[in-house]
């Protein structure tokens, strides 16, 4: 079996939060959103139900918890979640903040101008309070 390797574009447009039990929990490097990635730590996957039942259930526990606490950190309006998978196979969720007035509410993040990247001192504070929030 070949070992977990996480897609060279999620590699290259987000920066790592924290290794959960299932899942590695990414942030995407646009700061217009607050959006962060799961991608669960399996080979060779690509849907959800390729994941074993166990691993299914560990995902949605994981998908809660982030989305909670993304909730809990923003007061977003909305937190999208979602699955989509046309570009980059490798299973990853989306768990985005999204609010009344963000740069294209209330159409998709998708493809909607180009990334504005984090600072480096931005994307410390947000990882800190990602944290924060998952973790009370």
């Amino acid at each position: 079996m070949q070992p977990f390797a996480l897609d060279e574009r999620l590699a290259r447009d987000s920066s790592l939060v924290i290794k959960l039990g299932l899942c590695e929990l990414r942030l995407i490097e646009d700061r217009r959103w607050p959006w962060l990635v799961l991608v669960p730590q399996r080979p060779g996957i690509s849907e959800v139900f390729e994941l074993t039942p166990l691993d299914q259930a560990v995902l949605t526990f994981e998908q809660n918890l982030v989305a909670s606490g993304l909730k809990t950190l923003t007061h977003a309006t909305k937190i999208n979640v979602a699955a989509i998978g046309n570009v980059v196979r490798q299973l990853h969720v989306h768990v985005i903040a999204r609010f009344e007035g963000d740069p294209n509410w209330p159409g998709p993040v998708w493809g909607h101008g180009a990334a504005e990247a984090y600072t480096d001192d931005e994307r410390r504070e947000i990882k800190k309070k990602l944290l924060e929030a998952i973790h009370s």
